[in-house]
């Protein structure tokens, strides 16, 4: 038995597997409503009697707190899966689309078709959510799946592999765990969809490799995600709402955690003294005894993280925080004031506890500042301007917006999720993550009758008139025609 656990998933293996499972899908088991619903009550009963072993391992593997991990990882797998068991018969159903003269008498229908055999692969910073919730979507959709979580959270990738092998039909559903020489089989083979959420560098190779197969891609990756700031605002209510998106959610961990903040130079000293009040209220005066915090998730990361404070002329920005230890993988939450724009800091994602804030002369000015960068993932203002809110909402471009809050987006399934640029490609959530997975399929139904010899050569004067008016829309000029006559 340890023998087969140790056996190596290589490029024979991964093609194997992809075989397998595209029997499964073109014998239409998966196109069935009963198919999809069964699997999507599967999930459902996995999360409900297995809860408290998924909260163990997201403690155990980023020592989430247990109402951060329910909230952001159990209740949102939940409501996805609740939404597509009630949704799925409407989702399935045929659009009817108008038809135009040219194909009189007919009929038009958009058919939501699955596209086949479908690759997940999931990230660390919320391993049960971004794992199965875009699973939910391949399932809802009609697809074959196998999912790759990540290897730098092991215990939910070791919990997903042993949870779905028992509550999901394996002859269609696989989990792969392994690091990146079963990443490299995998993206080997040829696939249907690849859905990957990640960062922009293993992005890229994720798009090379499905370019090879001209195999479709969602991209789910991240950026620099700016907070502006008014000083029209409930200020405790707006700095409340940061650190919620920021500390409070995986200590910064997440592709849509506010990545830097600008206000105004008269306001930043405001905004700091208030800051400082609200983190010691959530999170006490030594945070780093916080047990209301995640923890960095690996030595490489906190590393990383430590470098980009310990860049000259970054150092002496702190205003908040700034205490580490390596032992326990834990970074103070820490505020930073006017970094310059040319550091690391400010160049790269930060994902951590690390906050720059920039300041300008005018709020207005901080549409340069984000113009300045890579279109993000989110973009965040807090004001009660009605007019800033027009402005940014017409001349910012992110993946998704909120105003006077942060993160909250996500939650509602009626809104697309999903990045532009180089913050990601294609979307999901709700009836988007089934449409993500689906082949929008165009049927069009004539009869024998309605029949124009205008169509079929031989082509004469005569028929290209007749053409012409019935391109000319002019509903008088048709029956005209049709009927034999002509209106000059």
């Amino acid at each position: 038995m340890a023998d087969e656990e140790k056996k190596v998933f290589d490029i024979e293996s991964a093609a194997s597997l992809v075989k397998e499972l595209r029997g499964s899908f073109n014998s239409g088991k998966t196109k069935s409503y009963e198919w999809r619903i069964t699997q999507l009550k599967g999930i459902g009963k996995m999360i409900d009697e297995r809860e408290k072993e998924i909260l163990e391992a997201l403690r155990e593997d980023l020592s989430k707190p247990e109402v951060e991990a329910f909230m952001s990882e159990i209740s949102m797998t939940k409501g996805a899966c609740k939404t597509a068991l009630k949704e799925l018969s409407r989702w399935m159903k045929p659009e009817k689309a108008k038809t135009s003269i040219a194909t009189y008498p007919s009929s038009a229908e958009i058919v939501s078709e699955p596209l086949g055999v479908v690759l997940v692969i999931s990230p660390w910073n919320f391993p049960f959510l971004l794992s199965v919730d875009p699973v939910i979507g391949a399932i809802a959709a009609g697809n074959a799946v196998v999912l790759k979580p990540s290897e730098i959270a092991p215990a939910t990738s070791n919990l997903l592999s042993k949870l779905l092998e028992e509550y999901l039909d394996n002859s269609s559903i696989r989990v792969v765990e392994g690091a990146v020489p079963e990443t490299t089989a995998l993206l080997e083979q040829k696939w249907d969809k690849i859905f990957y959420t990640g960062g922009p560098r293993v992005g890229r190779i994720i798009m090379a490799a499905a370019a090879k197969h001209l195999t479709p891609i969602t991209l789910e990756l991240g950026g620099k995600c700016p907070a502006v700031v008014d000083s029209n605002v409930n200020l405790k209510v707006a700095v409340r709402r940061i650190i919620a998106g920021k500390w409070a959610c995986n200590d910064g961990q997440a592709c849509v955690a506010p990545d830097y903040v600008i206000t105004t130079k008269d306001f930043a000293p405001k905004l700091i003294d208030v800051m400082r009040h609200e983190l010691e209220e959530f999170f006490g005066k030594n945070p780093m005894e916080s047990e209301d915090m995640s923890r960095i998730v690996s030595v490489q990361h906190f590393k990383r993280l430590t470098k980009l404070l310990d860049e000259d002329n970054v150092s002496d920005k702190i205003v908040i925080g700034g205490q580490r230890d390596e032992n326990r993988l834990k970074i103070a939450p820490t505020i930073l004031l006017d970094v310059p724009e040319d550091t690391e800091i400010m160049r790269e994602e930060i994902f951590g506890p690390l906050l720059p804030i920039l300041t300008v002369e005018k709020i207005e000015e901080s549409f340069d500042v984000i113009y300045s960068k890579s279109k993000p993932l989110a973009a965040y203002l807090f004001s009660e301007n009605k007019q800033l809110h027009k402005d940014f909402v017409n001349n910012i471009s992110a993946g998704g917006m909120l105003i006077n809050d942060t993160i909250l987006h996500l939650t509602v399934s009626s809104l697309p999720f999903g990045g532009v640029g180089e913050s990601g490609t294609g979307s999901y959530h709700g009836k988007f993550s089934f449409d993500t997975f689906s082949h929008k399929k165009a049927v069009l139904y004539r009869g024998f009758g309605g029949e124009s010899s205008a169509r079929y050569p031989p082509y004469t004067p005569g028929k290209l008139k007749l053409l012409k008016t019935l391109n000319s829309g002019n509903i008088l000029s048709i029956l005209l025609a049709l009927l034999g006559f002509s209106k000059d």
